[in-house]
């Protein structure tokens, strides 16, 4: 039950994403981001735990980029690496016993902060923010209509 869900959360993001690219010329962070994000929409410190970490590669990634020439397959790879690195160290970050809960600042993946960070740079944080976060509530929607509320 668990992989048709994440099956379906994927697939359903790529078409959604490919639909908001062409009618609305805005990218969701990546063609399977939308997907992953909507997965995990009851887990919003999973959400900003990959929001800064996409922002900390956008960073670094404006930063190596001052240096050298930084577009197109270069900054692609280097953004997914660079995100990969960031989010393997935020699964170390996880705070015990602060309340009754277990917080888990971690991102969703390890190349989602890299795609996300990619269009960052492409077509900045607002946008890219916006257009992910409408991409994937109609994700998750269309999957609890799908799957009768059990995602």
């Amino acid at each position: 039950m668990i992989e048709t869900v994440i099956q379906a959360a994927v697939g359903l993001g790529v078409i959604v994403s490919l639909i908001f690219s062409e009618l609305l010329g805005a990218s969701a962070g990546g063609i399977v981001v939308p997907g992953y994000v909507a997965l995990y929409l009851d887990k919003p410190m999973q959400i900003l735990g990959t929001l800064i970490v996409s922002l900390a590669t956008w960073g670094i990634i404006r930063i190596i980029s001052q240096f050298t020439l930084m577009f197109g397959k270069r900054r692609m790879v280097l953004s997914i690496l660079v995100g990969f690195i960031l989010g393997w160290t935020t699964r170390l970050l996880v705070f015990h016993n602060i309340t009754i809960y277990t917080y888990q600042m971690q991102s969703i993946g390890y190349i989602v902060p890299g795609l996300i960070a990619n269009w960052f740079e492409r077509q900045g944080f607002w946008k890219t923010v916006s257009t992910m976060g409408v991409a994937a509530i109609l994700v998750r929607l269309v999957l609890m209509v799908v799957f009768g509320g059990e995602v």
